[in-house]
């Protein structure tokens, strides 16, 4: 059949098996130059410690890089938890599920170990399995577990409860500038305040909560290795977004999630283990494509620092953090690794902040490139690449 990207209210309902390859495999070769030294000294070849990871939520963004980075990089063997869905013979599947095949297809011609369960994260059931093959297949015991989560939606197992995310601000209405990536032209939203149940629900899907109950299950099943460790993805922004992100539903999550540091250090302490927070980068995603005012945000940060010669995209933070902040637990005086560096440089949000006052509503969006603000979005869904006809007829079963 001819898979046809198609994009409703900027969400893309369709992937193309051929072009989530092509992504997958130019994410490989970016990190198997980067060992050879064609990546320059920002991605300095690896000094390789394989490892045993456990990446839970490792089908797209950073929780594919991270998997990507330890499999091709460090040689490390990985296990990885998503929730995709599958393909039919007359509809495509998810991104994340093709992205899945072909690492798996990669690492294992590499001689690598490669797995990945596809079900509920959130749930009791997936984490008994996950502790099954870690016994069974891995040798008993993982060095690293990488928490990448990224639901709207949290069955929690231990009231039974539905908790679904929002993304609004506290206290009261936001307003700003936000950009119609379909017509290109810069748009007023207005959100209304978080109720205290959606703070509280929102804190319930993207807090530390489940992250915490999954170290606790894995030390229960004593399946973390003597010294293992274990990180978890955040951000925290720019003042810009301050109102609708870090101080809104999704910053409280993100505080939350950070706070679980402590308690996670003060379990692992018996096997000598240690818990970290990276704060990354603002990325185009899925996700962050239809959030307000963040795609605005996101297509001005990325001119400013491909001007500057500091940009870089999942697979570049991932290589970084784990050649050199993670491995060398670099953290700043709030007790997080900080991937975000290079985005909140003095320099950068200045030239951001200045950028956004000449903006109008109303107006053609001129400050960036939206095109290839579109292009990004249609890559993570193997679309927009010039190398792959789109007309041929493609088998949405495999890749």
């Amino acid at each position: 059949m001819v898979i046809e990207e198609k994009i409703l209210h900027g969400v893309c309902l369709t992937a193309h098996p051929t072009g989530c390859k092509q992504y997958t495999e130019d994410e490989i070769a970016f990190v198997e130059d980067a060992c050879k030294g064609l990546k320059g000294d920002r991605y300095a070849p690896f000094e390789k410690k394989p490892l045993k990871v456990l990446v839970l939520g490792c089908s797209t963004g950073y929780g594919l890089s991270t998997r990507i980075v330890q499999a091709f990089a460090n040689g490390s063997d990985t296990l990885g938890v998503s929730y995709e869905r599958s393909p039919k013979s007359n509809k495509s599947a998810t991104p994340g599920w093709y992205n899945i095949q072909v690492f798996e297809q990669e690492a294992k011609k590499r001689g690598l170990y490669a797995k990945t369960l596809n079900g509920d994260a959130f749930s009791f059931e997936m984490k008994e399995q996950v502790a099954n093959l870690i016994k069974t297949e891995m040798g008993g015991h993982v060095d690293l577990v990488v928490y990448s989560l990224a639901s709207p939606v949290r069955l929690d197992p231990t009231d039974g409860k539905v908790y679904k995310s929002v993304l609004k601000p506290i206290g009261e209405e936001y307003s700003n500038l936000t950009l119609n990536v379909s017509t290109g032209i810069l748009e007023k939203v207005s959100i209304a305040p978080a109720t205290e149940e959606q703070v509280e629900a929102t804190v319930k899907v993207m807090g530390g909560e489940d992250w915490a109950l999954w170290i606790d299950y894995l030390l229960k099943e004593n399946c973390l290795s003597q010294g293992a460790k274990t990180v978890a993805y955040s951000y925290i922004g720019p003042k810009v977004t301050v109102p609708i992100y870090r101080h809104g539903t999704i910053g409280q999550a993100k505080t939350h999630l950070e706070h679980t540091i402590p308690q996670l250090n003060e379990k692992l302490a018996a096997i000598n283990g240690k818990a970290f927070v990276s704060v990354n980068k603002a990325l185009i995603t899925r996700a962050s494509a239809v959030i307000p005012v963040v795609p605005l945000y996101t297509a001005i940060l990325y001119r400013v620092m491909k001007e500057k010669n500091i940009h870089e995209d999942c697979i570049d933070q991932m290589y970084r953090l784990y050649h050199d902040k993670f491995k060398n637990e670099t953290v700043e005086s709030d007790g997080l690794i900080h991937m975000d560096d290079f985005e909140m440089r003095e320099d950068v949000q200045q030239e951001i902040e200045e950028i956004w006052t000449r903006l109008k509503e109303g107006e053609l969006f001129t400050e960036g490139n939206l095109e290839e603000f579109k292009t990004y979005y249609s890559h993570l869904h193997g679309f927009g690449y010039p190398q792959i006809d789109y007309t041929q007829d493609v088998n949405p079963l495999e890749v």
